[in-house]
């Protein structure tokens, strides 16, 4: 039956291409996007196997075409096994279509070393401002958080803070402008999304952190940058106790 054989090689190769993304990306073998392209490649041969596996395990009922009948379970077992926790992946985050997160849409903080390094994909690094309505109307208000103590004070609590956290790179650090930049790597396919945080004097002892978090390649960051933002947040609120869920995080 063409069908069963069809869904047993669609996912075979559907498990090939997931796994050499994910090593090809991880060992540094190719670009983080190179890698993630051939993951969703795997993905997709995934979809086509399980649809292939029920159509091929419909039409090879009886015990005359009982070896195609176990070709087309295994099509449908092994395209299960890949389609079935990406699936999830994109359930549990939505795909909204930007990867630029600040604090502050009208004045956000503008990166300095990150423009020094390699854009990866192309894109450029100044703020687009259609991303300030997107990020309102699909995500929580993204608010600057205010602290009590001058902007040194709080800095220097920002700078031990952010040096910390594992997966993030400081790569600038200016004290007397309160700036610091940083890259966070993602845990699997070692994306790289650039980050600069911000503190702003509000009044004689209070003090504004504002923050940017920025991916480097991709439409959609899959909610990274956001959880990035509001994590280092509540750090800086409660102390070192939670790590930042967009320090390891995947965005296509």
């Amino acid at each position: 039956m063409v069908l069963a054989w069809l869904a047993f090689y669609d996912a075979l190769l559907g498990v090939a291409l997931v796994a050499a993304g994910i090593v090809a990306a991880h060992f540094g073998l190719t670009p983080p996007f190179k890698g993630f392209q051939l993951f969703l490649i795997g993905f997709f041969f995934a979809i086509i196997a399980i649809v292939l596996g029920l159509l091929g395990m419909l039409l090879t009922r009886g015990p005359e075409r009982r070896g195609g009948q176990i070709r087309a379970r295994l099509g449908l077992f092994f395209g299960l096994i890949v389609a079935a926790p990406i699936a999830g992946i994109l359930m549990r985050h939505r795909a909204v279509p930007i990867n630029d997160l600040t604090t502050d849409t009208q004045n956000p903080p503008r990166f300095v070393a990150a423009l020094k390094m390699s854009p990866e994909c192309g894109e450029g690094l100044a703020y687009n401002p259609k991303f300030a309505p997107i990020q309102a109307q699909n995500y929580p208000p993204l608010q600057p958080l205010t602290l009590d103590g001058t902007p040194d004070t709080v800095y220097k609590r920002v700078e031990i803070l952010a040096g910390e956290i594992p997966n993030w790179s400081i790569t600038r650090n200016d004290p007397a402008a309160h700036e610091l930049e940083g890259v966070a790597t993602s845990e699997l396919f070692k994306f790289h999304d650039d980050f600069i945080i911000q503190v702003r004097p509000d009044g004689a002892n209070q003090s504004v952190v504002q923050m940017r978090s920025k991916s480097r390649c991709g439409v959609s960051d899959l909610g990274a940058n956001y959880d990035r933002i509001t994590s280092f947040f509540r750090i800086l609120k409660t102390g070192p106790r939670v790590q930042p869920p967009g320090s390891a995080q995947v965005q296509p």
